[in-house]
């Protein structure tokens, strides 16, 4: 099996396996209209890298990622690896396991659910230092058959301890063998009844490429649209106007694609004017999103103005970096048509502008507690346990944490429940030096 690193996924997208597992080292983006769900998270991820070792976990917002979001669970080991706190579950990853109020900690995932198989592999991440893909299929809580295929990601506080992972997996219940031996039969007795069809090409759901059949569509212009003459509306022009202006724009930016910096720069640029204008027409902006459909973000209010000029499938990626660049621009008080040539100007483009924005924003938040010194000082000052209340696995043996007192003897302080994965590799690494 193949791991995402150097695997061509344009050449193999329905074959696209990880071995348990296999790590990824230095992260590439995945290039490829790829559809897959892991994949899409795993570009996310490495997107967020830019020059840290690990990304930073002030910059996931879970409940952001309308992709792949509801399918995904954030855990946090800040208090300590063996049972670690569970800060965000999707809603749809929440429905599949039927878990109903609170959720916290590890110990609370329902037995045979779909969360269950996930967090097994969370103990990877921390060996590996990188993420960890897997896939199989199993017999949930319900007693049906789920096919699913998932990716673990670590992120840091500080850029050099794991001390988050996101997980995100994608699940599909399997037709009973009775059910699919019915379809079967009742598909090959409708072909042997149905009359004899002659050129008749296959409809491709994804259309892969190069595939040799003539679709008889009409090729695109080569050209990009050129916007360049196009006056900004009035200051009295609906709103309509400008949200116009932006999508053409948008329109440009997607003909020209990778080659043509200042055509994207330029719609991101009438985005900001839209934006601008919006707040003078607060009214007809929120009937704009409302017959969109998207929702107002407190958090993030610059991703709706994004989304409803490149579209709300738009790259996920691409549109928190857009947002990212709006709100650069409300901060600095750059006025209509002013971004455009600020981007253009930028050293580095808007890639460096986000590697800036996220690293003030960093930089203005309260530092985090050291997860290490925090367990330290806590172990340091816990009371000593009695040797009777330390509880052993099948073998009798347990895996503490001694203390040495003022008086040199030494005192037991924690330990680890027998059933704990972790207390399985340090009884294993102790045999070594045994």
């Amino acid at each position: 099996m193949d791991t995402l690193r150097g695997h061509d996924v344009a050449n193999d997208q329905d074959d696209f396996d990880y071995a348990a597992d296999a790590a990824i080292e230095t992260p590439p983006v995945v290039v490829s209209d790829e559809r897959r769900m892991h994949v899409r998270a795993y570009n996310y991820w490495a997107s967020m890298l830019g020059e840290r070792t690990l990304p930073s976990i002030e910059d996931l917002n879970p409940d952001e990622l309308e992709d792949f979001g509801p399918n995904s669970v954030l855990l946090d080991f800040s208090a300590g690896i063996d049972n670690p706190a569970i800060v965000y579950l999707g809603t749809a990853l929440r429905h599949e396991c039927e878990i109903e109020g609170s959720i916290t900690h590890i110990n609370d995932v329902p037995a045979r659910s779909l969360l269950s198989r996930l967090t097994d592999h969370y103990l990877q991440i921390i060996a590996n230092a990188a993420p960890i893909g897997f896939e199989a299929e199993f017999v949930n809580q319900r007693g049906s058959e789920i096919l699913y295929r998932g990716i673990l990601m670590p992120f840091s506080s500080d850029d050099d301890t794991i001390d988050f992972v996101y997980g995100v997996i994608n699940w599909k219940e399997v037709a009973s063998h009775d059910l699919t031996d019915a379809l079967v039969s009742q598909v090959e007795e409708a072909l042997r009844s149905a009359p004899a069809r002659r050129n008749v090409a296959p409809v491709w759901a994804d259309g892969p490429v190069g595939s040799g059949i003539d679709t008889d569509l009409p090729e695109l212009d080569d050209e990009p649209l050129d916007l360049s003459g196009m006056e900004s509306p009035s200051s009295d022009a609906p709103l309509a106007d400008w949200l116009a202006l932006a999508r053409d724009g948008a329109d440009e930016a997607r003909r020209a694609d990778s080659r043509s910096h200042t055509a994207l720069y330029r719609a991101i640029g009438f985005a900001h004017d839209f934006a601008i204008a919006s707040i003078e027409s607060p009214q007809d902006y929120e009937e704009m999103l409302a017959d969109a459909g998207i929702k107002v973000q407190a958090r993030s209010p610059m991703t709706p103005i994004v989304k409803l000029v490149f579209g709300a499938t738009y790259d996920k990626t691409r549109l928190t970096e857009y947002a990212t660049a709006l709100d650069h621009a409300q901060a600095s008080g750059l006025g209509l048509g002013a971004l455009a040539d600020h981007l253009n100007n930028y050293p580095g483009g808007i890639k460096a502008l986000v590697r800036d924005v996220r690293a003030e924003r960093r930089a203005e938040k309260p530092a985090r507690p050291d997860s290490r010194t925090s367990a330290r000082a806590t172990l340091k000052a816990a009371q000593a346990l009695e040797p009777q209340a330390v509880t052993t696995d099948t073998d009798g043996l347990a895996v503490v944490v001694a203390r040495r007192e003022a008086d040199g003897s030494l005192s037991i302080v924690a330990a680890l429940s027998g059933t704990s994965p972790l207390s399985d590799r340090v009884v294993a690494q102790a045999a070594k030096q045994a």
